[in-house]
């Protein structure tokens, strides 16, 4: 079992990684063209920086827990993240989660469930 703040530093990386990858997805959306334009309104978002604030935090609170637990353990449970941002992208921007998707999630999520009691 994982010590308690190994845990909440776990869940910490998992919420910046989510609202950093949201963020980045809320900038990169829009109507306009691949153009300049289009990448000056990206570059001047304040979402933009609040995004690399979440992946810079996101990579402070990776090292305090690597200090933690074993990197082989970190990595397995690391992988929860990718389920956690594909369920936020069907909450917030309404993408299509099909049947590969959702048998991909569910075995990640057993594989992670069965690490973390492992560790």
């Amino acid at each position: 079992m994982m010590p308690p703040l190994a845990i909440a530093l776990w869940l910490a990386n998992i919420v910046l990684d989510t609202a950093g990858h949201l963020i980045f997805k809320s900038v990169a959306a829009g109507d306009d063209d691949l153009k300049i334009r289009r990448w000056k309104r990206m570059l001047s978002s304040p979402r933009l920086w609040a995004g690399g604030i979440c992946f810079g935090l996101e990579f402070v609170i990776w090292f305090a827990l690597l200090s933690l637990i074993p990197l082989s353990l970190a990595m397995l449970i690391g992988s929860i993240n990718i389920v956690v941002v594909m369920l936020a992208g069907r909450v917030v921007f309404r993408e299509t989660l099909d049947g590969v998707r959702i048998a991909a999630m569910c075995l990640i999520t057993i594989g992670v469930a069965l690490a973390g009691g492992a560790g």
